[in-house]
């Protein structure tokens, strides 16, 4: 095979990609060997290698230990919904992180005082070090986790109200805007930045994947007349989910 511009690694790797793409090494399929590949595409080891690390660090193949490499199932990509601002009263936290009224799932959270890091205390304009509440929340779809979430907010706001513990007392799991309003703070806009890195080895402890799988990540930001008074990052599978809005027309 004549190669061009494009280092043979990738050129091997792409065409490997698209073999697994049209199906002709569907999932569960082993890969061909090192031996294989430098034998049928006529080069080294090296790019053989590579070509490989190119396809598993894609998600497309994972390695089993004693076995070889295997072409992953690739999953049917579901729908994460966002919209401004929180539903109705009275939806679960999992409801909450999702536009869609039919969203169904179990929660787990946790939370306790830490002190703001240099990026934090940017997000919510405080001073790296000020106090804030820093609630961690699992999200699961029947049994399979689908989205991690961290959330921080100011103390100097919470702190000593009925609301300091987002999920626990009187207002406990109602969402930002109401609790923020039951301590006289109107929340009135909401920004999402949507972006994609590689996940975090605990983040992908959680949700089942590999090293190297790329996450999204939605960083948010409820605002009460320009001053911020929560900041999350929600964490979803790039490989299993899409982030789908739905933006009101006025």
């Amino acid at each position: 095979m004549t190669f061009g511009e494009q280092p043979a690694y990738l050129r091997v790797a792409g065409d490997l990609r698209k073999k697994i793409v049209d199906g002709q090494l569907p999932p569960h399929t082993r890969l061909p060997s090192q031996a294989r590949i430098r034998e049928e595409y006529g080069v080294s080891d090296t790019v053989a290698l590579e070509a490989r690390k190119v396809l598993m660090a894609e998600g497309l193949v994972e390695g089993r230990s004693g076995s070889g490499t295997y072409v992953r199932e690739r999953p049917v990509p579901r729908r994460v919904s966002r919209s401004g601002f929180r539903p109705p009263a009275g939806a679960t936290p999992f409801r909450q992180e999702q536009a869609e009224g039919e969203a169904r799932g179990t929660w787990e959270s946790s939370s306790e005082q830490a002190e703001a890091s240099v990026t934090i205390a940017e997000r919510l304009a405080l001073k790296p070090g000020d106090r804030v509440m820093c609630t961690k929340y699992v999200f699961r779809d029947a049994g399979e986790t689908m989205m991690l979430s961290t959330s921080w907010e100011p103390l100097a706001v919470t702190g000593r109200t009925p609301v300091m513990l987002p999920e626990e007392g009187p207002l406990g799991g109602m969402g930002v805007v109401e609790r923020m309003r039951a301590i006289d703070v109107v929340v009135d806009n909401v920004t999402e930045e949507v972006g994609a890195r590689p996940g975090l080895a605990e983040e992908l402890l959680s949700l089942g994947g590999v090293p190297g799988h790329v996450v999204l990540v939605i960083q948010r930001t409820y605002y009460a007349s320009g001053r911020p008074v929560e900041t999350a990052d929600v964490v979803v599978p790039a490989d299993r989910y899409r982030i789908a809005y739905h933006l009101p027309v006025k």
